[in-house]
């Protein structure tokens, strides 16, 4: 008979069980951890030695384990002993998705620095400012990042650049150290020694904030380890509630990675998790559906992790229907909401893949409630339930618990949780309150703990997975002498989810084509930001009693235009 969700999560979390929880003080709250959560990232790291197989595949290179881990030694090496990097010290990476930033991000991690991925798509101010903020020391950058901070203002970047791939060679004028990666390596270099306590600092992640400015979001060990900890619990007890007979002819899991390394979703559970897992990564250089494709039968890919416009995609390809994807078991990720169609149509279309989403945050490292296979088809509408290494509640808009079934602003608490935000004591009070976090998402939670979220309290658009706040996207418009006021907003698109509109107006006496206005705001900000819809006025927008732009209303009247 099939396990129910509770009774396969006090099975999988028994005591003397690899997923056995306890209780635990962390920085002063009695927080519920997995016993056997490794005490630092080195121990992920070195548990990765037995492996000889293909560890990455990009494109048409292939990076077997032992070549990653020796990169990973090298780059710490120079690290300590090249560049002066201490524990505690930041370190900035500023690429795509090549196989080096995995090698930099384990290195940096591994002798107690603070790793700081920065958006890739990020211009010059955003870099300059995250560097600044961050006060990284170094940052590992590839050729076209190297480029976006040479047309910074000069001094404004004091961090030594070390730069990775062709292209991204020193120049006389640079005005900062340029040195290449290749340079600094030390044939049969080893991994310094350093002690790592489990609550120490180990990423800041940036994520947009509602004042302009991105805030760092700052995770310990423990709390990146847990959240990996959590994902395997929950394949556990998805595997003990739809077992499978054994396949004699079983292949090694491979993860497709077409989400940015710079995110949390393609960070944590995706590729730390195949360190954990022993599973294959397969990256590309950038998303192509029907390269994708051609890659997931070539490698036989088994879980597909990415934001649900990639998965449409693969759906909508040319190829699709001439490419094998039987090797697919998972199709999903996570980063926005799965429409109920796409539920379906990812059910009705892999033979095997079946559809999952996870809801997680940054501030969470990327866990949370997630649905999956029957579940998620019984219920596609869902974010679906978390193992009980995390506590989840709806509250009031003063934070009283509402009972189960009505609609509040969802909290989380767990040992996955962030810290706080750096340099950031104010917005830390505002999201973690007594150890648990506002998520400023609206849902709801019904009696069998399925989660429903309905919207996000804060002024956000959600675009193909990228969180981008109006706030930022208004500060740059505004920059612009011709605007008198600009609301920004999001509204439905079909494969993206949302994508960025707003309503200008302009000053009187003033012109302003929308052409103008999107290229002022992309040399400001990364070209997702930029609005896509755009519409110039010359009378004051539309606003309530107390003065506020009702942003809601020129959303419907644009859409309702569209239909």
């Amino acid at each position: 008979m099939t396990m129910t969700f509770q009774e396969a999560c006090a099975a999988v979390c028994a005591p003397g069980t690899r997923f056995e929880i306890t209780e635990v003080d962390v920085f002063g709250v009695p927080t519920k951890v997995f016993t056997g959560t490794p005490p630092n990232m080195r121990y992920l790291f070195a548990a990765a030695g037995a492996r000889t197989d293909d560890f990455i595949v990009f494109e048409d290179e292939r990076w077997p384990m032992p070549r990653v881990l020796e990169l990973v030694n090298q780059i710490a090496h120079a690290l300590v002993h090249d560049l002066g990097i201490a524990k505690g010290d930041r370190v900035a990476i500023a690429m795509r998705n090549y196989p080096e930033w995995i090698a930099a991000f384990a290195a940096i991690t591994s002798v107690g620095a603070v790793a700081v991925p920065m958006n890739a798509w990020w211009q010059t101010d955003e870099m300059v400012f995250a560097l600044a903020d961050s006060g990284s020391n170094v940052v590992v950058a590839d050729a076209d990042r190297l480029d976006r901070m040479r047309a910074a203002e000069r001094g404004s970047i004091t961090a030594r650049v070390v730069t990775v791939r062709e292209g991204a060679a020193a120049r006389p004028d640079d005005p900062f150290e340029v040195v290449a990666l290749e340079d600094l390596l030390t044939p049969g270099a080893t991994l310094p020694d350093v002690d790592i306590d489990p609550d120490d600092d180990v990423t800041i992640l940036y994520t947009s904030g509602t004042t302009g400015n991105p805030k760092g979001a700052v995770s310990t060990h423990r709390a990146v380890l847990s959240s990996l900890m959590a994902f395997a619990a929950r394949a556990a007890v998805n595997a003990a509630r739809e077992p499978s007979d054994p396949d004699p002819d079983k292949q090694q899991a491979a993860v497709m990675l077409p989400v940015p390394l710079f995110h949390v979703t393609g960070l944590v559970p995706v590729m730390l998790g195949a360190f954990v897992g022993g599973s294959k990564l397969v990256m590309t250089y950038k998303w192509n559906p029907d390269r994708a494709l051609e890659l997931i039968e070539r490698e036989r890919v088994t879980n597909f992790v990415g934001v649900p416009t990639m998965s449409w995609d693969l759906l909508e390809a040319p190829t699709f229907d001439q490419r094998d994807t039987s090797s697919l078991t998972a199709v999903g990720g996570g980063g926005a909401p799965m429409p109920p169609e796409l539920v379906k149509r990812i059910e009705d279309n892999f033979s095997k893949g079946r559809p999952s989403l996870g809801y997680g945050m940054t501030e969470t490292n990327a866990y949370g409630p997630g649905n999956a296979g029957d579940d998620f088809v019984a219920h596609p509408t869902s974010t679906g339930r978390a193992v009980p290494i995390m506590d989840l509640r709806v509250t009031d808009p003063i934070g009283n618990v509402l009972p189960t079934g009505e609609t509040g602003e969802i909290w989380f608490r767990g040992p996955m949780l962030i810290r706080g935000y750096w340099n950031r004591p104010d917005a830390t009070a505002d999201t973690i309150v007594d150890g648990w976090l506002r998520s400023g998402d609206i849902g709801r939670i019904d009696d069998d703990g399925f989660v429903y979220v309905s919207d996000r309290a804060k002024d956000m658009v959600l675009r193909g997975g990228e969180n981008i706040y109006s706030a930022e996207v208004e500060a740059a418009i505004y920059e612009h002498p011709a605007v008198y006021e600009a609301a920004v907003y999001g509204v439905p698109h079909e494969r993206l989810g949302e994508e960025v509109a707003c309503h200008v107006m302009v000053r009187p006496g003033e012109s302003l084509t929308v052409d103008q206005l999107q290229q002022f705001v992309g040399e400001r900000l990364a070209g997702f930001k930029v609005p896509s819809r755009v519409t110039i006025v010359t009378e004051q927008l539309p606003r309530n009693a107390s003065g506020k732009i009702l942003k809601r209303e020129l959303r419907d009247a644009l859409v309702t235009v569209d239909d």
